[in-house]
């Protein structure tokens, strides 16, 4: 069996600038790397992420984004998640079900069991062995999203810096609830830092699994 990565955290916290240079360490290492996103980690799924994130779709309710969230889960596990793992691969993904957790479970206030119980029909079960909460203050967040002129501009990116406090919050709140799993990486440092404790986090996961 392989071994199954996410990574979590709010807008410009840098997930994915780390996870590329993290990604391109572990395959010099020789590990067989997957890399993929959520939403939008399949043909379907890219489908599902331009209707949540396309800046015209205000009106879409906590419930259709939810709904929405776990249908792109759906196949993104039974596409690309478990046959990767079941081919001895490490799979890393840009954002998971802990996303649903703390966006609809907690700010949206549909209770984070309750979401994770959805969440566990949409993926027959699967639950990463490892996931990494990039936490950073939003406003230093901000500050990188609006310096960062190659980035795209999304419907969450409209929401006000209280509203990514929130977000900030609901992410502590779900990794205190699941404290066995998530590992909490401080953002606010140089992009060799995270890369040098991310990467250190992970080879000791593929070693213990070993």
């Amino acid at each position: 069996m392989g071994l199954f990565i996410t990574i979590e955290g709010g807008d410009g916290t840098g997930k994915t600038t780390v996870m590329s240079k993290v990604v391109e360490l572990l395959e010099k290492d020789g590990l067989d790397i997957v890399r993929t996103r959520e939403p939008g980690g399949t043909v379907i799924g890219n489908k599902i992420r331009n209707i949540i994130l396309d800046k015209e779709n205000i009106s879409i309710t906590g419930m259709c984004e939810t709904l929405l969230f776990a249908a792109d889960r759906a196949q993104h596990v039974e596409e690309v998640v478990v046959p990767s793992c079941n081919a001895g691969k490490v799979v890393i993904s840009d954002r998971f079900f802990d996303s649903n957790l703390a966006y609809q479970g907690v700010i949206h206030g549909y209770g984070i069991d309750k979401v994770y119980e959805l969440n566990m029909i949409a993926t027959k079960g699967v639950v990463p062995d490892l996931t990494l909460l990039f936490d950073l203050d939003p406003v230093i967040g901000q500050q990188r999203i609006n310096s960062n002129k190659n980035r795209e501009v999304n419907r969450l990116d409209l929401k006000n810096l209280e509203y990514h406090q929130k977000v900030r919050n609901a992410y502590l709140e779900v990794a205190n609830k699941f404290k066995d799993r998530i590992v909490i990486v401080d953002a606010s440092r140089t992009v060799e830092e995270i890369v040098a404790e991310v990467y250190k986090i992970i080879k000791n996961k593929v070693k213990g699994m070993k």
